[in-house]
């Protein structure tokens, strides 16, 4: 008898068990149920597949290599440099043509600074003193040029003055420069060439149209009539960004050049294109803020005819250019599609236990759609009840 009943259960696992359907003559919970369907059906289709394409496999591993080249000429007359011919060699920083490149556009000069003693600016507040004793010699100028020498230069007993100090003299001239000296930069020219690759797919491209025309590169970017042009004015560039260049020139800024790629290869190589987005960032909002324009310094050293050394300082203003590049490849896989329509499939099963709550605890007659909905256990119940009885009597 154990025997017997230890292989039944064996067997019972081999056996193929359907689910039972009943159909409720209910026309709201039907229409309910066909509306989530419906939903669930426009959402795989519009959103899953033709949105997100749901069918293909992903590729955001991008690889990049940005190499940059700018053209233009501008010149300048200062007190201070006399007449100056600016080409790329000059306002360009570093000049190797990278994805981070700085383009100058104003600059104060402070030239002939020679090694000796001078007194420390008057706009150091750490240099400032009354008497000899305010100015310890050895002693560092906190955010100033150079080494204190024990004196206090002042003009006449009642004024202060400042400290004596060793550097570089004259000490670098401090004022906000009124405009930009290098005005016609905006009508440069930033060359932009740009290689990717999705490892994934063994698929590469160029942001640069393949063709032997030569003419080709003298264009100019636009979206509409010049989208696959690489050769960018700067001016445009700001224009773009929403700022103009010319606010930009004299104190400097930061500009971002976002460079998109969104392959869909299911479609074939020509229609990999690569989109342009700029944007300011060197300010968080467009309000004004002591915190935006972009500047640095830098030196050019001489030797006189003695051998005397000397050097000419330059505080720079300009426009820092990040060029970034992201990107997305998909192409078809029969992986993401079934992973895509199975999910769909679940949502289903979720429509039906929604309008199953409805029916057996909202609606009026949900006693009796119990009843026949759990038909299958009230029926094995009473068989084991049956079975009890016989085997007592």
């Amino acid at each position: 008898m154990a025997a017997s009943g230890w292989k039944g259960r064996i067997l019972s696992l081999f056996d193929y068990k359907t689910e039972k359907y009943i159909v409720a003559k209910n026309k709201k919970v039907g229409i309910l149920y066909r509306l989530f369907q419906l939903s669930i059906i426009g959402y795989i289709i519009g959103w899953v597949f033709l949105t997100r394409k749901g069918y293909q496999e992903k590729d955001e591993a991008i690889q990049s290599t940005v190499i940059t080249k700018l053209k233009g000429v501008s010149v300048t007359n200062t007190s201070a440099s006399g007449v100056l011919v600016w080409g790329p060699e000059d306002y360009v920083i570093p000049p190797q043509g990278e994805a981070v490149l700085f383009v100058v556009t104003n600059f104060l000069e402070t030239p002939n600074q020679k090694l000796g003693y001078c007194a420390e600016s008057t706009k150091v507040l750490d240099g400032l003193c009354h008497k000899d004793e305010d100015c310890i010699e050895g002693k560092l100028v906190k955010a100033g040029h150079g080494i204190r020498s024990g004196r206090c230069i002042r003009s006449d007993e009642n004024s202060n003055g400042t400290c004596e100090i060793f550097a570089w003299c004259p000490v670098e001239r401090r004022f906000k420069p009124q405009s930009a000296l290098l005005a016609n930069a905006e009508n440069f020219t930033i060359y932009i060439k740009n290689f990717i690759k999705f490892p994934k797919f063994k698929f590469s491209k160029s942001n640069i149209l393949e063709t032997t025309n030569v003419s080709y590169l003298t264009c100019r970017y636009d979206e509409k009539l010049h989208p696959y042009c690489p050769i960018f004015r700067l001016g445009d560039i700001t224009t773009r960004a929403g700022h103009n260049f010319n606010d930009m020139a004299t104190f400097g800024g930061s500009i971002g050049i976002q460079i998109q790629w969104e392959c869909d290869l299911d479609k074939g190589y020509s229609e990999c294109h690569p989109q342009y987005e700029f944007s300011r960032q060197d300010i968080a909002t467009s309000n004004k803020t002591i915190a935006m324009g972009f500047n640095f310094r830098h030196t050019r050293y001489y030797k006189n005819a003695a051998g005397e050394s000397y050097r000419s300082l330059f505080k720079v203003y300009g426009v820092r250019f990040n060029i970034m590049v992201n990107g997305r490849a998909g192409m078809f896989n029969i992986v993401p599609t079934a992973i895509s329509v199975g999910s769909g499939l679940a949502l289903m099963g979720v429509g039906i236990f929604f309008c199953d709550m409805i029916l057996l605890y909202i609606m009026k007659n949900g006693t009796a759609y119990r009843e026949r909905k759990f038909e299958g256990s009230q029926q094995t119940s009473a068989e084991g009840n049956h079975e009890k009885s016989c085997l007592a009597s």
